[in-house]
């Protein structure tokens, strides 16, 4: 059986659309899809994104990446996602609120597990607040409508935070 030729990352850290992004201009990531996960109820559904706005779901707006970890590390991936958003914010970014905005990071094997908890522990240490970021381990991936993918740069933006 042959070895992937990527390592794989999934980060939530409020709307989709920025984050994806951001992850985009990385160096070492070859893709990025924008989609749901940690929720309680499958989304098996053509609309998934209003199945989850209706805050009945617990599904987290979240950003699948693909990355060459050769070129870019897992650590390198955590210093962006934490520069991204406001871990210490629960369950909201800026004026998006809800449960699906909360801040996560979902993780692949024990090796991400502990370098997301021990970054996390150093990062406590920069701001005054508690970071409220979740750690949990990958569940099921439901990709968002095809209209959320690469949003921002189908409309001409080059973000969506103010």
């Amino acid at each position: 059986m042959e070895k992937k030729s990527y390592d794989e990352a999934c980060f939530g850290a409020g709307c989709f659309w920025g984050v994806q992004s951001a992850f985009d201009e990385l160096k070492g990531v070859i893709s990025t899809e924008v989609g749901f996960m940690g929720g309680n109820v499958a989304l098996n559904t053509r609309n998934p994104y209003e199945l989850v706005c209706s805050r009945s779901t617990g599904h987290a707006e979240v950003v699948y990446i693909k990355f060459d970890g050769k070129i870019l590390s897992y650590k390198a991936l955590l210093e962006k996602f934490f520069e991204l958003h406001d871990p210490t914010q629960l369950n909201r970014q800026g004026p998006d609120v809800g449960d699906q905005y909360r801040s996560a990071i979902f993780y692949y094997n024990d090796k991400q597990k502990k370098e997301a908890q021990d970054f996390m522990k150093e990062y406590q240490k920069k701001v005054s607040k508690k970071i409220v970021t979740k750690v949990e381990k990958v569940e099921t991936f439901y990709r968002a409508e095809e209209y959320h993918q690469k949003y921002l740069a189908k409309q001409g933006l080059s973000s969506c935070h103010i």
